[in-house]
């Protein structure tokens, strides 16, 4: 973790905070308010907050492990406050997201979906998977054609692992 920055979970009274990060990074799709303090109430263990130094959330990784595939890890929206950026918290947020996943749950994978032209995180999931070691493959998720309205790029799929899990009890 980046100096002067702390990994922690996300707590209801963040919810606000979070949104306000989705928001400003104008490249996420926006949920409602209320939906990031569900977030925060019922997908915490499977998410993560970096903290400043006065405890404020300045970054953030959510996630769920998929219902019919509980070794899967879906990370659902990663984004960095402006004041933060290029500090390496992302990564950083990441790599401890999923490092807790295998050790605790056994994860082996991670997905998550990235519109083509979000170079950021396209260049975070790549890099994350050459980090490991693991492969990372892509294939198109959703079509444009499948969201209402106009203007949304296709979602693809990041298919990241298998992560070796660690020796031990129940691995």
């Amino acid at each position: 973790m980046p100096e002067g920055f702390k990994l922690d979970t996300p707590r209801v009274a963040d919810g606000a905070a979070i949104w306000r990060i989705a928001r400003d990074s104008r490249t996420l799709d926006l949920n409602s308010s209320y939906s990031y303090l569900l977030w925060c109430r019922d997908f915490a263990a499977t998410s993560v907050v970096a903290r400043d130094a006065a405890g404020e959330p300045a970054a953030f990784v959510t996630g769920y492990r998929r219902p019919e595939h509980p070794e899967t890890l879906v990370v659902w929206q990663v984004a960095v406050d402006d004041a933060h950026r290029g500090r390496g918290l992302a990564a950083a947020l990441l790599d401890g997201l999923t490092a807790r996943a295998v050790r605790d749950w056994g994860v082996r994978h991670v997905e998550t979906t990235v519109t083509p032209h979000n170079d950021a995180s396209n260049r975070l999931f790549a890099s994350f998977a050459e980090r490991h070691g693991v492969p990372l493959r892509r294939e198109v998720l959703f079509d444009a054609e499948l969201f209402p309205g106009q203007g949304h790029e296709p979602e693809v799929l990041h298919l990241i692992g298998p992560f070796a899990l660690p020796p031990g009890p129940g691995h």
